[in-house]
């Protein structure tokens, strides 16, 4: 297994547009660019939060109800002081949220999943900084209903994939995680944290929030599972609208031909009702048929009356989907900001219109910390070669380029070959157009000749400067294969066990050097 030390790591870091990993959409909204501001109120600066404080509201009573599920929910957990004390300010109307959402990815999936939390943790302490007369309470807002299991059945440790294997269906955080106990007999060494949450929790949603309390309850952090009747009979009058009048599609659609408009593409694509049906072991869409509301792939049907009925003593049985989730969260949080990544922001960006109809507060849109872990072994290939944190976003193909033609011996372009060849070229045509004019394009397809082959020569110079300087190239695809595992993102595939099992004290490095409010690629290096 692979050691890590990062007890003294170096924090340097990138602009995002010079990484070249992001869309334009996202790129133009950290830029704060005009044509994006017709589509947010805010930007997430720690200035512009006085602004978002004076705004934002949230009734006594919702306040109450959030306190009151949130200690049913963590019931007999062992909460932490900062726990147990931010839940119960969350009565107060000088309380605030600063929220981030995830999918309930076994063992916490990709390691952004972690620098979103660090994100909202540290937004927090900023802002008690710039704003000592509120307080501000990190929210992580578990995707419990969601029911794509394909998406959060997997992770990647040391470069090997683990597979939950399980027939369950439906919302996940009602699925039993019992059956985990395959995967964690299949895991290098011992991780006590997940074999208690797995094992000792009858549903992954409790699972979920006792790992990620042990995690960062130290750090004040409030876990909330939206999948409650109590929080839903707050969105009641909502989801009764959204069944019968469907006004969130036709808003969304008009905002996203704005976006088009702008030249930006769409993240999410609304429905007629924006809106599942849910109980255990099933999550549906409710289409309207007729008269009938139907639930698909099921033989469900209810009547307009019998929806009414359903939406007054059950509202736990409707689950909002990717348009309507962001109203429900403002709900029931009295939230400033919402941390996310490019793809979250970028169809936040389509739903203004939907809160401006429900007069609904729409939070700050905050981009989440992107980061990577330069280790001491890959640290030192870097600094061997010397590359710089820029170079690591360059291709493999492009690094080996630069490096041959900064080290190679002979130089394998031969740019000064071609430069002569050309004159020379030149030289014969113009004495060929004094005796036959004719000849021009005959001189001319043999000298496309010579520079082909020149070309080939290129090439085989190339192969031969890439063997001798072979240790150089396989450091290069060594380097770019650890910190963008199948040319992605480092963050995108790695689990944060891949760094927490050999340094214990990875998320406290984290919490000490990340910015949130500094939207640039973080790098650590192990130097």
């Amino acid at each position: 297994m692979p050691q890590l030390y990062i007890e003294q790591m170096k924090l340097e870091k990138v602009t995002l547009d010079e990484t070249e990993c992001f869309a334009p959409i996202f790129l133009d909204y950290i830029n704060q660019k005009d044509a994006l501001k017709p589509f947010y109120n805010t930007f997430p600066s720690v200035e512009n939060f006085e602004k978002l404080i004076k705004d934002r509201q949230l009734s006594e009573d919702h306040r109450a109800i959030l306190v009151h599920v949130l200690n049913r929910q963590y019931g007999a957990l062992d909460k932490p002081e900062a726990v147990d004390f931010n839940i119960h300010s969350l009565g107060n109307d000088k309380t605030f949220t600063i929220t981030t959402g995830h999918q309930l990815n076994i063992f916490t999936g990709p390691l952004y999943f972690i620098y979103k939390i660090v994100t909202v943790i540290n937004a927090c302490k900023s802002l008690k900084q710039q704003y000592p007369d509120c307080h501000f309470v990190p929210v992580y807002w578990m995707a419990s209903e969601d029911h794509d299991l394909e998406e959060i059945s997997h992770f990647n440790l040391f470069g090997k994939k683990y597979q939950w294997e399980t027939d369950q269906k439906g919302p996940v955080g009602r699925m039993k995680p019992h059956s985990l106990n395959s995967v964690i007999d299949q895991l290098p060494e011992s991780v006590p944290l997940f074999e208690q949450a797995y094992l000792d929790h009858d549903n992954l949603a409790d699972a979920v929030r006792y790992y990620v309390n042990e995690l960062f309850g130290d750090q004040g952090l409030v876990v909330v599972d939206a999948d409650n009747p109590k929080l839903k009979r707050l969105f009641t009058p909502i989801i009764e609208k959204e069944i019968f009048e469907n006004t969130s599609n036709e808003l969304v659609e008009k905002k996203s031909a704005e976006l088009e408009t702008a030249g930006y593409k769409n993240q999410a694509f609304s429905r007629e009702i924006n809106l599942f049906y849910m109980e255990n072991g099933l999550r549906e869409r409710i289409v309207k048929e007729g008269e009938q509301f139907k639930i698909l792939n099921t033989e469900k049907t209810f009547s307009a009356a019998d929806m009414e009925a359903l939406i007054k003593t059950n509202p736990e049985s409707f689950s909002p989907n990717v348009i309507m989730r962001p109203l429900y969260q403002e709900t029931i949080l009295p939230n400033l900001a919402y941390c996310g990544g490019p793809s979250e922001i970028a169809y936040w960006l389509q739903l203004k219109g939907v809160f401006d109809h429900y007069d609904t507060y729409f939070p700050a849109l905050m981009p989440r910390v992107f980061g990577m872990i330069v280790n001491k072994a890959n640290h030192k290939k870097v600094d061997k070669l010397k590359l710089s944190d820029l170079d690591l976003f360059k291709s493999a193909h492009a690094l080996k380029e630069e490096y041959l033609k900064v080290h190679g011996e002979n130089g394998f372009g031969l740019e000064e070959e071609r430069a002569e060849l050309a004159r020379l070229f030149d030289k014969i045509k113009e004495k060929a157009e004094t005796i036959d004019g004719s000849l021009s394009g005959f001189i001319g397809a043999e000298g496309a000749k010579g520079f082909k082959s020149l070309d080939n020569i290129s090439k085989r110079l190339k192969k031969s400067e890439e063997k001798n300087n072979e240790t150089a190239m396989s450091q290069i695809d060594n380097i770019k294969e650890k910190l963008f595992p199948n040319n992605g993102l480092q963050e995108r595939h790695d689990n944060f066990l891949n760094f927490y099992l050999n340094h214990p004290e990875f998320i406290q490095e984290l919490l000490e050097k990340f910015d949130s409010f500094d939207y640039r690629f973080h790098l650590l290096h192990d130097a």
